[in-house]
């Protein structure tokens, strides 16, 4: 009987030192899983109740802020992103409320507005001194953004292409490249015929036909698509009717201006315009390219932003 009790006291033994054994390796699992997982970042930043924007958030290093041009979305930074986050940058690509993967609510589209809804994003992201910029309307809204803000998260602004001061011509401003008729003619076809007018802005986008490749322009095109009729309808009323000519003397930051000589959908007189009321602005031209200078000529264009964001 003696024997009998003893055998059962070394099997218990023996099982509760497997058991804690057992017990013990799932946390060894764990604490490794731990340090070999990525930490996932957020995609959606609410900007307003049922208002949901799309970041791009790729690298580590100072920040360098993209704002996309009419009617794209932060996918179409994606040649930026690469080089940005190479040249050790955090880059941060933000989709305007209406396109691509953003939320498309009824309301206002004016820049007033998506300069807000830019500053949210960043103050929830907790961003710091960053590098800001942005293409075509992109480039109105965050000149528009630093003038109205002081400046508040960024230390340098970039113009690309940009559709600013003013994008339509007026009695005192002959500078643009259309009239207000013209772009009210866009917002009719927008209305009636939305392919229709993205193969007129496409149309105009490049340098010429040869200048990006069929692959480039259906991967763009794809984007378009993606935008809601209505805010493409009311982003373009304010291209037509804004005007941030007040704006270029509240900048007192660095500015680098990229424009393109032969663009086709904003002037290069508006790029000198912006360089002449940008105090210290820096302009810098591109011969082979139009309104696409990103796309047509990005060794270029990544080139200039990055020595520009190290100066």
């Amino acid at each position: 009987m003696m024997k009998y009790n003893q055998l059962i006291a070394v099997t218990l033994l023996v099982s509760a030192i497997g058991l804690s054994a057992c017990k013990e390796q799932p946390k060894e699992n764990k604490e490794e899983t731990q340090k070999t997982a990525t930490e996932g970042r957020k995609e959606y930043y609410e900007v307003a109740p049922n208002v949901k924007l799309h970041v791009t958030d790729l690298g580590n290093g100072p920040a360098v802020v993209l704002i996309h041009g009419y009617p794209l979305s932060d996918a179409s930074w994606e040649y930026q992103y690469h080089a940005l986050v190479k040249a050790g940058y955090r880059a941060i690509g933000i989709t305007l409320r209406g396109f691509g993967q953003s939320d498309k609510p009824f309301g206002k589209y004016d820049y007033d507005q998506f300069a807000d809804d830019i500053k949210s994003v960043l103050d929830q992201m907790d961003i710091k001194d960053a590098v800001i910029g942005g293409h075509s309307m992109g480039g109105a809204i965050v000149l528009h953004y630093a003038a109205k803000y002081n400046g508040a998260h960024i230390k340098k602004l970039g113009l690309f292409s940009a559709a600013a001061p003013r994008h339509t011509k007026t009695a005192d401003y002959p500078y643009p490249l259309f009239t207000k008729e013209d772009i009210s003619s866009w917002v009719a076809l927008n209305d009636s015929d939305r392919p229709a007018l993205l193969a007129a802005v496409g149309g105009k986008f490049a340098l010429n036909a040869t200048s990006l490749s069929p692959g480039i322009g259906q991967w763009l095109y794809s984007i378009e698509l993606q935008s809601s009729a209505y805010a493409m309808e009311q982003a373009l009323i304010s291209l037509r009717d804004e005007d941030l000519r007040a704006d270029l003397a509240k900048i007192k930051i660095p500015t680098l201006i990229m424009h393109a000589k032969n663009d086709h959908i904003v002037a290069y007189a508006l790029a000198q315009q912006m360089n002449k009321g940008i105090e210290g602005s820096k302009l810098v031209t591109f011969d082979k390219s139009g309104h696409a200078s990103f796309l047509e000529e990005k060794d270029k264009f990544n080139e200039e932003l990055i020595k520009f964001i190290k100066e």
